[in-house]
């Protein structure tokens, strides 16, 4: 679960973190009435997506009616398929240098790992393997001072700079600890003229598995409307921006679909994973998602093994019998009870194919008008 900036900066000025004094609204003159408690302020979207500020999410106010007029601006704009319904307005920093600093965890290796790097302010993705500082972390002993301190040193820092930015690290990794985190990020850490730190902006991803021990954490939804409704299914699922629609079994199989429809020059509109033994109303009503994507086709490739390829046929004909599919079809049906899939969708009008490979160039032919 991902929480917002304004959720995330909380936590971490609870911890003791330093963070510039802001507040939430969702309402132009409210954030003129925060601007007039704090001063010139930056006037954030609070959206879950990275690159706010490239996208004209992020503006700047010296006056309350300044900053009346950003939370105006942002307030409704889409950002990457998202609505801003809310603005983080917090004071505006003087910024001497920027820093990165995250603890995420290593899967590889199994432990925590701190990043650090000075230079901050840029998606990490961006910042050159020289200018990153790793420090795996062990559990049985925590980040200690010296482990921030070190990493300090890497980066260039000494005296106050660097005590602060150890206190930091340590702090960090107790909110990484406390909440369960997959992630607790810090980009911008400003360096301000006066030698100060302070996080300019947060993100703290909690292990979803982990959200009952933390019910003093507000339930974040993620994604969009679609995402949130098969969410609610109970299946996997990601909006893409292509135009076949896709329902597979298994992740590894979605995977596989995605990268068959492009091997044949088509654009997957979406990931879902209907799961190793999703039963006929769980599918039915991820098919009827499909539909209201209004693609140029559906393409179903099931492979069953826990799923049963009757149970599939079942779902497909009930979608079809009552909400109707208006759109192409190509399904691709093998494995466990394969033959009475086959033979329930060859009586009801529809085809089956065996292998995924004719079935996805044919779902790719029908979008291209070539079906």
């Amino acid at each position: 679960m991902k929480l917002y900036e304004y959720l995330a900066k909380g936590v971490l000025g609870r911890a003791g973190i330093p963070i510039a004094p802001g507040d939430v609204t969702d309402s132009p003159e409210g954030a003129a009435e925060i601007a007039r408690r704090i001063g010139p302020a930056a006037v954030k979207a609070q959206v879950l997506v990275g690159g706010r500020g490239k996208a004209g999410g992020i503006k700047f106010g010296q006056t309350p009616d300044a900053v009346a007029d950003a939370a105006r601006a942002i307030l409704g704009m889409d950002l990457k398929g998202h609505k801003v319904e809310r603005v983080y307005v917090e004071g505006k920093l003087e910024v001497a240098q920027e820093l990165y600093v995250s603890i995420t965890n290593d899967r590889a290796a199994k432990r925590p790992l701190i990043m650090a790097s000075a230079k901050g302010g840029v998606e990490i993705e961006d910042v050159a393997e020289a200018d990153l500082v790793r420090r795996h972390v062990d559990v049985w002993v925590g980040a200690r001072p010296y482990v921030g301190r070190e990493i300090a040193l890497a980066l260039g820092l000494t005296g106050k700079q660097a005590s602060s930015f150890a206190d930091i690290v340590v702090r960090l990794y107790g909110v990484y600890r406390a909440y369960d985190a997959e992630l607790v990020e810090i980009n911008p850490l400003v360096i301000r003229p006066d030698g100060s730190l302070v996080a300019a902006d947060a993100r703290l991803n909690v292990d979803e598995a982990a959200d009952y021990r933390h019910p003093d954490l507000p339930t974040v939804e993620e994604g969009t409307a679609l995402e949130q409704r098969v969410k609610k299914i109970g299946l996997a699922y990601v909006e893409l921006d292509g135009d076949i629609a896709i329902m597979a079994n298994g992740a590894g199989m979605a995977m596989a679909t995605l990268d068959a429809i492009q091997y044949f020059g088509g654009r997957p509109a979406n990931f879902l994973d209907a799961g190793g033994g999703a039963s006929v109303g769980p599918t039915a009503q991820a098919l009827e998602v499909l539909v209201s994507m209004k693609p140029k086709a559906i393409f179903v490739n099931i492979f069953g093994g826990i799923t049963r390829c009757d149970d599939v046929a079942r779902a497909l004909l009930q979608v079809r019998d009552t909400v109707g599919i208006p759109v192409p079809l190509v399904v691709r049906l093998a494995g466990t009870n394969e033959a009475e899939g086959v033979r329930l969708l060859r009586e009801g009008g529809i085809e089956a194919y065996r292998e995924m490979g004719p079935a996805a160039e044919k779902a790719v032919a029908i979008a291209g008008g070539k079906g």
